[in-house]
């Protein structure tokens, strides 16, 4: 393993659903000779693409689990993360985006800009991560890059400077113009692999002077030697091109644009030429950790092999030699046979197998240098540890995880499924932050929660097929949750006497809405009218309140309380005559602060020919949707709505059927909304008749 950080690439590659992710990666694979030969993702001959290995992925022709690789181009090493498209697996792209470098966008040439898009692309600004775009299938018909880099532009405040023009398009594309070194590029050989460079075509040639000269604009503003070259009008070195335009990059100031056909094994080469020679290597990237012992202060890491070890284990995989932690070195070296410290826990940990991943195969490896992301075996840890030398402090920031919106009762069908259930469901929720389970006091039902529909039903799968766990699923379930709209006030004694000491605590004050955030605690007691060793069990009294509501028992959020008066007894006082005055105040106040019962509200994104244009809004209108926007795209149309999650179980068959299952939707959180008054009743309706049943 070279340890040239200079020649060290960490790139995630990220797009909607089907714009060609995976085939992509599996064109670079073959183009750096890590595989022999090109398999598809829903190829023919039933192999699927390399980096989904999972059967499922297989079958289903997506990608699930983001897989990592590497391969050498041009002296270089890159390391890839192909990363899940559905939104049902964003924590994927969370974590992968949290420890690359760079980015590659992959657009569709037809689609454009799609729902999807806008949400990794968000998720790149939130990590900072300098991106390159490739237009992918300029092979299909109506492919129209002009409209998408347009698009890049427009919905995603990208600024966008091509650096190729396409030969061709639709099924006349033949290669691409490359704008820097002004020379035409064709791919030949079976298997595009064998590069033909010749001069520009004739008709295209004014076209390419002049996207030349906007694309020499848009770099002198990161580079004064090339400003000056354009001033004094010489001819300008394609070095000082390349450079100004990688500044640029780093800078997250320009998106260069490149385009192809991944499919048609065209263009894929000069994308690795731009990944080497645009996208940051580790050392251009400043990365922070937090100082535990002095009040978090963040300090900047080196990539220096010589100083202490940070490192973060960034994802989880049951392997057949046990845990499988992928690991992502920021500064120092992680050695076989070192011992570290998970900062989580405080423990020491000693390392053993070392390994580089390439999709589900392995290299045994000595040394992980800062820079690199390799994987350990046989650690427990969970997803978002930070591993660092003895004797330091440092922990990495923690990744956004999302809240899940949607739960699921599952049951096993006998004892030996119960055991195996229960192994599933321990390693899922350590693998993935966004799945959770817990078992419903009310009915002893196991739930699981998770981030949409396809997201829970890829796990039951799972669950049956790797660990023959027979279960049964109830029908989804949404998180709703409770909240209060007024100013109310509480008055409450709590008074108990039993033999000997009894209890006694006094608790006044107000709660109200909060704008931001789910709990907020507030004391203004003044004159020790409660002694200052109960604030904090008032506080705990009030936050064992939160978990379920009064009023329907959903989880509270969005309330502020705050305490200015109360009593206290010298003998019969405790924390726990507090706690319990807190529960019965909380009670009180709640039940006259107007409550109301909110729902998960979904950003829903209908794609479909403009001939059921009509027919997809109805269908929208009816499940209680809102629509925020429709976009003709030549015969395409694209309706924006927000939707309520409760309305859209089984959306996908109603859909196809109106359209003749020529349109598609995503779907993602968006926000939380109050309920409408008569579906509000028709829950209590609900929650009554559970009541009763479990009774």
């Amino acid at each position: 393993m070279k340890t040239d950080i200079q020649k060290v690439r960490n790139i995630g590659i990220s797009a909607h659903i089907d714009s060609g992710k995976t085939t992509l990666t599996e064109r670079i694979l073959f183009y750096t000779q890590r595989i022999h030969a090109i398999h598809d993702v829903k190829g023919k001959d039933g192999v699927g693409a390399t980096m989904d290995s999972m059967e499922l992925e297989k079958e289903r022709g997506i990608t699930i689990a983001s897989a990592a690789t590497y391969c050498e181009w041009l002296g270089h090493e890159i390391n890839i993360i192909d990363t899940p498209g559905h939104v049902d697996f964003t924590i994927e792209v969370e974590r992968s985006l949290r420890v690359l470098d760079g980015g590659i966008l992959v657009l569709c040439a037809v689609g454009g800009v799609q729902s999807q898009s806008i949400t990794v692309d968000q998720q790149m600004k939130r990590y900072k991560v300098p991106s390159i775009a490739f237009i992918n299938k300029c092979d299909r018909s109506g492919a129209n890059p002009f409209r998408v880099i347009r698009q890049l532009q427009e919905k995603l405040g990208h600024k966008p400077v091509p650096l190729q023009i396409p030969i061709g398009l639709e099924a006349d594309f033949k290669g691409v113009v490359d704008l820097v070194r002004m020379q035409a590029i064709y791919f030949d050989g079976d298997n595009g692999e064998t590069l033909r460079v010749e001069d520009i075509p004739e008709a295209l040639r004014e076209e390419a002077t002049q996207r030349r000269e906007e694309l020499i604009d848009a770099a002198t503003m990161y580079s004064d030697d090339l400003m000056e070259a354009v001033l004094e009008e010489q001819d300008i070195p394609v070095e000082l091109i390349y450079t100004a335009l990688r500044e640029g990059v780093l800078q997250r100031g320009i998106t260069p644009v490149l385009i192809g056909s991944a499919y048609k094994n065209k263009g894929v080469q000069p994308l690795l030429d731009a990944v080497t020679r645009y996208l940051p290597c580790p050392a251009d990237v400043e990365n922070t950790a937090l100082d535990t012992e002095h009040d978090e202060t963040p300090i900047t890491l080196s990539v220096k092999q010589d100083d202490p070890l940070v490192a973060l284990a960034f994802k989880l995989e049951d392997g057949q030699y046990g845990q499988l932690t992928y690991i992502r070195v920021y500064q120092g070296r992680l050695a076989k046979s070192d011992t570290v410290i998970n900062v989580r826990t405080g423990k020491k940990v000693k390392i053993g197998r070392l390994a580089r991943m390439h999709a589900n195969q392995m290299e045994e490896i000595d040394i992980i240098p800062a820079g690199y992301i390799g994987a350990l075996f046989g650690v427990d840890c969970a997803s978002g540890d930070t591993f660092v030398a003895p004797g330091q402090s440092l922990t990495m920031t923690s990744m956004y995880v999302p809240e899940p919106v949607i739960s699921l009762a599952i049951k096993p069908n006998d004892h030996k499924a119960e055991i195996n259930m229960s192994k599933a469901l321990n390693r899922f929720t350590k693998e993935d932050p966004t799945f959770r389970t817990f078992v419903s006091e009310e009915t002893g039902d196991t739930i699981i929660s998770g981030m949409g529909e396809l997201h829970l039903e890829v796990y039951v799968e799972r669950m049956k097929r790797e660990y023959a766990a027979a279960v049964t699923t109830g029908k989804p379930q949404v998180a709703y949750r409770e909240t209060i709209t007024a100013q109310a006030e509480f008055d409450y004694l709590h008074k108990k006497q039993t033999g000997g000491s009894g209890q006694f605590a006094r608790i006044a004050g107000y709660m109200e809405p909060l704008a931001d955030g789910d709990f907020e605690f507030e004391s203004k007691v003044v004159g020790g009218s409660i002694p200052t060793q109960y604030i904090s069990a008032c506080e705990k009294g009030f936050r064992n309140c939160l978990a379920k509501g009064p009023k329907m028992e959903f989880p509270v959020t969005g309330v502020k309380v705050v305490i200015n008066d109360g009593a206290s007894h010298a003998v019969d006082s405790s924390d726990m005559a507090f706690q319990a005055a807190a529960r019965g105040a909380f009670r009180q106040g709640y039940l006259k602060a107007k409550p109301v019962i909110q729902e998960p509200v979904m950003k829903v994104v209908v794609e479909t020919p403009t001939e059921f244009q009509g027919a997809a809004m109805g269908s929208l209108n009816q499940r209680r949707g809102m629509i925020v926007g429709s976009q003709d795209e030549g015969t395409q149309c694209a309706i924006e709505s927000q939707v309520p999650l409760a309305e859209m179980f089984g959306y996908s068959t109603v859909l196809r059927s109106l359209t003749q299952g020529k349109a598609q939707f995503t779907m993602e959180f968006a926000t939380y909304r109050q309920v409408p008054q008569s579906v509000a009743e028709e829950l209590e309706k609900q929650r009554q008749a559970e009541k009763k049943n479990v009774a």
